[in-house]
C-alpha cells in the first residue's frame, strides 16, 4: 500500500465511523506512524509503506474509530509551539488555555524587570503544559506545580526534563493546597497563582463527546454540581499563599467568567476577564486586596 492509498484508506474508515475530521485524523496518525511531516506524505504519495507500518496505522485508525483521542494514540500535543507529552493521566491541552498563559506571561515579564525570580504557583498541572511554558518563556519564572495525581505529575515532570525547564519547575503531589500548608516557606511567597481547574458541571458530563468523557481523566472535568467548586476552593486558599498584591488567574468555561469573578470579588481587586481568540470569555483575573 502507497502512501497516497493509506491516507484514503484511513480517511474513508473514519469517515464511515462519523468521525468529525477523518482526513485531518488519518494524516496525523499516518505521518505519526511514518515518523515524517505532512509535507513528506503529500510529496511521496506514491512511497511504498512496510506491511509492518501499515499494520501499525491500521491499529491506529481502529482505535480511533472506538473514540480515542489521536493526542492519546500518538502520545503528544501541541501546545504554546512547544510539544508535550499526554497519557490517560493528563487533560489534552487546548488552544484555548495558550489564553491562560499568555496572560499570566505578560504579567510574569512585567515583574521580572524588577524582580531576578518571579515566583508562580500552577495548581492543578496536569500534563505541565502551563508551568513548563511559563518557565521556558519567562527564564526567570519558578513555578510550583501541584497535581493530586502521580500519574500525571509523572508525565509533566517528563516534559519540564524534555523542554529544559526542570531546574525551574517543581512538582508536589498535593489536593489543591494541602501538603503546601506543612512548607511554612511558601507561606506569602507566590506572585502569582494560576489554574485550569476542573470546571465541568456533573449533570453535564454525560453529554461530552466520546473522546472527553470516556478517554480523559474525571477528576480533571468534574466541577462539582454547578462547575465552581475548585474556583472557591482556590480563591479561598490562595491568599494564604500570594504576596499581597499577587494575581490570581484562572482558566473558565463558557458561561463562568462573570460566576467567577464574583467568587473572587471579596478578595481581590482589578477584577477583569480576558477573551480567548473565538471572543469567548475564557481568563478571569484579579489581584489580592493589599490591606
Amino acid at each position: 500500500m502507497t502512501l497516497r492509498e493509506a491516507l484514503r484508506k484511513g480517511t474513508d474508515i473514519l469517515k464511515s465511523a462519523n468521525i468529525e475530521a477523518p482526513a485531518v485524523d488519518a494524516g496525523v496518525l499516518l505521518c505519526h506512524v511514518i515518523e515524517k511531516d505532512r509535507a513528506y506524505m503529500y510529496t511521496h504519495g506514491e512511497a511504498m509503506l512496510e506491511p509492518a507500518v501499515e499494520e501499525e496505522y491500521m491499529k491506529m485508525i481502529g482505535r480511533r474509530i472506538q473514540g480515542q483521542p489521536v493526542q492519546y494514540i500518538t502520545g503528544h500535543q501541541e501546545f504554546m509551539g512547544l510539544e508535550f507529552r499526554v497519557n490517560s493521566h493528563t487533560l489534552i491541552p487546548r488552544a484555548d488555555t495558550e489564553t491562560l498563559v499568555e496572560s499570566v506571561l505578560k504579567h510574569a515579564k512585567e515583574l521580572s524587570y524588577t524582580s531576578d525570580n518571579v515566583h508562580i504557583m500552577d495548581i492543578g498541572t496536569g500534563s505541565g503544559c502551563i508551568a513548563v511554558s511559563l518557565a521556558y518563556y519567562c527564564p526567570q519564572c519558578r513555578v510550583t506545580a501541584v497535581d493530586i495525581s502521580s500519574g500525571a505529575l509523572a508525565v509533566a515532570g517528563e516534559n519540564s526534563e524534555r523542554l529544559g525547564t526542570s531546574d525551574r519547575v517543581e512538582f508536589i503531589r498535593s489536593n489543591l493546597f494541602e501538603e503546601l500548608h506543612n512548607k511554612p516557606e511558601r507561606i506569602n511567597r507566590f506572585d502569582a497563582i494560576v489554574s485550569n481547574p476542573p470546571y465541568i458541571r456533573k449533570a453535564d458530563i454525560n453529554e461530552l463527546q466520546i473522546e472527553v468523557r470516556e478517554y480523559e481523566p474525571i477528576g480533571a472535568l468534574d466541577g462539582g454540581w454547578d462547575g465552581l467548586e475548585f474556583y472557591r476552593a482556590i480563591t479561598a486558599g490562595s491568599s494564604g499563599f500570594l504576596k499581597k498584591g499577587g494575581l490570581l488567574a484562572f482558566e473558565v468555561g463558557y458561561d463562568q467568567a462573570a460566576d467567577v469573578a464574583n467568587i473572587m470579588q471579596h478578595s481581590f481587586k482589578d477584577i477583569y476577564i480576558v477573551k480567548d481568540l473565538s471572543g469567548i470569555d475564557r481568563v478571569v483575573m484579579g489581584w489580592l486586596n493589599k490591606v
